[in-house]
């Protein structure tokens, strides 16, 4: 998408500069980062004591109005930037420069941006040639997995050998449980079958004693 926007960048005819135009520098390209941007456009006219519009238009065929801003330096009044298709916008005023800040752009908002400036009052009506324009291009801030250093897998380490010594500590007492079980049931056998043969012993002595 870059290339093709750089091989359009460079298909517009370069800026003549006439009585009746404005002349337009903009930034070939901006890189965004962290979803937002200033984007200036300097032009050479002054626009003191009259009435102006100042807009910033996005794509080749500067289909979609971004943000526009009008007004009158000389009346001493409060710019006010605004966009009517979804982009949040503002900016400033200045000597020659004009400046849009854009902000919560989004990946898929990556493409050419143009800067317009009109005279709108008094007459006659003034506009720029169409400037090479800005290639906005928006990064993905998504993270990715951070690798695990070295460093940081001591402790994973660490929990694993402590949880194997645990693991045979365990097996270790269970085995010895049920050898001591056992043992007990062997002894509680023995003892069961020798109180058995006493008592048939007993018995069989009695019986001789009582036909004797």
């Amino acid at each position: 998408m870059i290339l093709g926007l750089l091989l359009a960048l460079n298909l517009f005819p370069s800026i003549q500069v006439s009585e009746n135009k404005i002349l337009v520098k903009q930034s070939p390209m901006l890189v965004v980062n962290n979803n937002a941007v200033n984007l200036s456009c300097k032009y050479t006219y002054n626009l003191f004591s009259k009435e102006f519009r100042a807009s910033l238009y996005k794509g080749a065929d500067s289909a979609v109005e971004v943000c526009v801003v009008s007004g009158n330096y000389s009346h001493q009044l409060q710019f006010q930037f605004q966009s009517k298709t979804g982009f949040n916008c503002d900016g400033k005023l200045g000597n020659e420069t004009v400046t849009f800040y854009l902000w919560n752009l989004f990946v898929n908002q990556t493409d050419i941006y143009f800067c317009k400036i009109e005279v709108m009052y008094p007459p006659p009506y003034i506009d720029n040639e169409k400037s090479n324009g800005t290639i906005i291009h928006v990064k993905d801030n998504r993270l990715c997995p951070a690798h695990q250093t070295p460093e940081s897998s001591k402790p994973f380490w660490a929990l694993v050998v402590v949880d194997g010594i645990l693991a045979l500590y365990s097996l270790l007492v269970t085995v010895a449980l049920f050898t001591c079980w056992k043992f007990i049931q062997r002894e509680l056998n023995l003892r069961n079958k020798d109180e058995e043969l006493y008592c048939l012993y007993g018995n069989v002595n009695t019986y001789e004693g009582i036909g004797m």
